[in-house]
């Protein structure tokens, strides 16, 4: 009888080479003055690996607590049932990134200024750091990794030809998604992976890959924008001297803004994780669990991301917040405005930009915003800003009365599209599209601390309603 087993080996000695196999060659940029983000995570490894060890030997067999009917048909809300090392979320403290809120990160993160920018607000590279590898970076590391993402940052041209194939009307997100997944192409995990590198050794490559992206994503998003809309460069040039948000600014036409500049760094930064449950970076975990390479999963918690009841809220709280405008004129008394709300209310719609899945305070990254467009001269003066801010002094106390909300606070959507709005970015389909470039900045760390600590594939149980009629009956 003919064996139809084959080694692993012998499979890969009668592959044809892969799309990507050129891609097993590791290309680094180095930085003799300074530790390079490779560095920084290396040290973290043994000391990763054996907190997972103690944890598991520890409490192993601890209980969480108990699994009801309603979590099942519910969309597990608020289970305890994930591994996310880059942030956890309180309902009643916020969001913290490795223990740091966001007014400390504001304060510790090294800004534009530290590394020669014109800006005050921290640097998304200064939070990639910190949820890489857990420590605030210095102002050289900082600059070094923002050099490392100017160098990689330029589209493959058979990339460019991908997206400029697109007809205009194609969404941008679904441009945007399917552009990262051709990056696969050139994946130095598929193609380690396919020459049978050791397990332990995944995360290295893991995390070429995601740095390799995070430099890439503005470059694509701005051939986009300039494909869909007609504007920005159409080149996607990038300044070696400038910071990642500097170019993608640039790229997209607005480098002579220094306020958009600066609000896209922190939008970019507060935005980037938000734990692991949320639809985008569960995703981007679970196709990853699979083991596939960084660019298919995150191309994955894009599409994900791309659900109008998760990346789209920005753009649905601008619309809003304009016909509200239209509604009550550009300079309401506080009573026009409580009108208003109950009027939206008592019809049985919502007010969008309100509420919270798990927050049962205000959210700190719309203070942020908030607090970012009180320093701005001319974001005081913007009619929709203005508003966007009464509003959220007044909502809650009609939101509370009427009694109907857990949480009648704001949230960071109640202000992020009414600031893009007001410095011209006018085009709302691309919101969502500014929001995947900061979501990466999250999602694909979380991919190395998965293989750095040897996570299996994810795999719930499922259960259909006979069962659990009959589970229950027992």
């Amino acid at each position: 009888m003919l064996s139809l087993s084959v080694s692993r080996a012998a499979l890969r000695a009668a592959t044809p080479a892969r799309q990507f196999a050129a891609a097993a060659a590791t290309t680094q940029v180095r930085h003799a003055s300074t530790r390079t983000l490779e560095n920084a995570v290396a040290e973290l490894v043994p000391q990763k690996r054996e907190e997972l060890a103690k944890l598991r030997a520890d409490y192993g067999e601890a209980s969480l607590g108990d699994i009801k009917v309603n979590n099942v048909i519910g969309g597990m809300r608020g289970l305890k049932v994930m591994l996310w090392e880059g942030s956890v979320l309180d309902a009643e403290s916020g969001i913290n990134f490795h223990g740091r809120s966001i007014p400390e990160c504001q304060k510790l993160l090294p800004n534009a200024s530290a590394i020669g920018q014109k800006g005050s607000e921290m640097l998304p590279e200064s939070m990639l750091w910190l949820l890489f590898t857990a420590k605030v970076p210095t102002p050289e590391e900082v600059k070094a990794l923002s050099e490392e993402l100017a160098e990689r940052g330029k589209l493959p041209t058979y990339v460019e030809r991908v997206i400029d194939s697109f007809p205009k009307t194609l969404h941008p997100m679904t441009q945007f998604s399917a552009a990262v997944q051709t990056l696969n192409h050139d994946s130095k995990f598929a193609a380690a992976y396919h020459q049978g590198v050791k397990k332990t050794e995944y995360w290295k490559t893991t995390l070429d890959d995601s740095v390799d992206l995070i430099a890439k994503l503005p470059s694509i998003a701005a051939r986009i924008y300039y494909n869909v809309f007609g504007k920005g460069d159409g080149q996607q040039k990038i300044d070696p001297s400038k910071d990642w948000v500097g170019n993608f600014a640039n790229m997209i036409g607005y480098g002579d803004s220094e306020g958009l500049t600066d609000y896209l760094r922190l939008y970019i930064a507060v935005h980037g994780d938000h734990e692991g449950g949320n639809v985008s970076a569960h995703t981007a975990h679970l196709v990853g669990s699979a083991l596939s390479d960084p660019y298919l999963a995150y191309a994955a918690a894009l599409d994900g991301l791309a659900g109008p009841l998760h990346g789209l809220a920005n753009q649905e709280v601008l619309n809003w917040a304009l016909d509200f405008e239209q509604a009550v004129g550009k300079n309401p008394t506080d009573q026009q405005i409580q009108d208003r709300l109950w009027e939206t209310l008592n019809s049985g719609r919502v007010v969008p930009g309100y509420g919270h899945a798990v927050l049962r305070q205000p959210d700190p990254r719309f203070t942020a915003i908030s607090g970012f467009c009180e320093s701005r001269p001319e974001l005081r003066e913007s009619h929709i800003v203005t508003l966007v801010q009464r509003l959220s002094k007044l909502a809650p106390q009609v939101l509370k009365e009427h009694g109907k909300t857990k949480n009648p606070y704001p949230n960071v959507d109640a202000a992020s599209g009414c600031v893009l709005y007001t410095y011209g970015i006018e085009e709302f389909k691309f919101y969502t599209v500014i929001f995947g470039i900061s979501r990466a900045l999250g999602a694909l760390p979380q991919l190395v601390f998965d293989r750095m600590l040897g996570l299996p594939i994810e795999r719930p149980k499922s259960m259909s309603m006979e069962a659990l009629t009959n589970l229950l009956k027992k």
